[in-house]
């Protein structure tokens, strides 16, 4: 089953890529220029994603007001209404600014999330209007409630396509294995405030030098992958060039979104014979 709606969601590129896509450029132009506000919403400052800590309040407080609804308790769902839809219009924020950074299958995905998001969203503020109004009109405002929340499930289920079918959001080092051994780079000269891309075994590194001291990072980026050692270094930080994350060499620390999550750092030393060596860095 989860297979033929994987593939239905994949077809919905006709329509959802285009549209996902002019979405994508109004959003960045929105968000240009306000990094810190974008950062906020993506969840740097949190070191998690916001937007999926959200969606738990509408689709809760939507299957309260569905089951309130079903036992005749008319205020009570009410309020579980309004509550649902504040927490969807905070969710809506988050996930734009997460969407600005998809591309590709993650992005169809993303605006098919979307737009079943919106739909409910819709379906919900008419009905609490209705609900608002007389009360001939509670029936039709319940069935938009139940129809919102058909929509609401939908969504959430694609959404969960999204972060785990296509890992979108998820920390590329999640199943890194940390050891404690010294191994040997591949490299034995690192120029001064300089990028070098360094292999320790089969993981990439990215290292940089301030006088004696020499500073690696992982070299994939923990946001969607980028490969840091192509980046630009700022500051003792280094930019991924695919989404602007950037990264402190120093500790691996993320400074500015859209990754959420810091990069692994590691420890490196001169050997006897004048090479470089590093392991991941241990806990102090």
């Amino acid at each position: 089953m989860h297979r033929e709606i994987s593939a239905l969601i994949d077809r919905q590129a006709s329509w959802a890529k285009p549209l996902g896509e002019q979405a994508q450029e109004i959003l960045g132009s929105i968000f240009e220029g306000r990094r810190a506000v974008k950062d906020a919403l993506n969840g740097t400052w949190l070191g998690h994603p916001v937007h999926p800590a959200l969606t738990d309040v509408p689709v809760g407080a939507m299957t309260v007001a569905a089951v309130l609804d079903l036992a005749g308790q008319e205020r009570a769902a009410d309020l579980a209404v309004a509550t649902g839809i504040a927490g969807m219009a905070a969710s809506a924020v988050t996930g734009a600014a997460d969407a600005v950074d998809a591309y590709d299958r993650p992005q169809v995905t993303a605006t098919v999330h979307a737009s079943l998001m919106v739909g409910s969203l819709a379906a919900y503020l008419l009905s609490l209007l209705l609900r608002l109004g007389p009360r001939p009109l509670r029936p039709l405002a319940r069935l938009l409630s139940f129809a919102g929340y058909g929509a609401l499930t939908a969504g959430a289920y694609v959404g969960g396509d999204l972060t785990y079918r296509l890992g979108n959001q998820v920390d590329r080092h999640a199943f890194q294995s940390l050891g404690k051994k010294w191994k040997p780079l591949d490299v034995t000269e690192v120029p001064e405030g300089t990028l070098v891309k360094a292999m320790l075994g089969k993981e990439p590194l990215v290292l940089t030098r301030d006088g004696d001291t020499i500073s690696a990072i992982h070299a994939t980026c923990a946001h969607a992958g980028g490969p840091l050692d192509k980046g630009e270094l700022i500051d003792g930080c280094v930019e991924c060039p695919w989404h602007g994350s950037q990264f402190r060499l120093a500790d691996g620390q993320v400074v500015h979104g859209p990754a959420v999550y810091d990069q692994p750092r590691y420890e490196v030393r001169r050997t006897d014979d004048g090479g470089l060596e590093a392991r991941p860095a241990q806990p102090s």
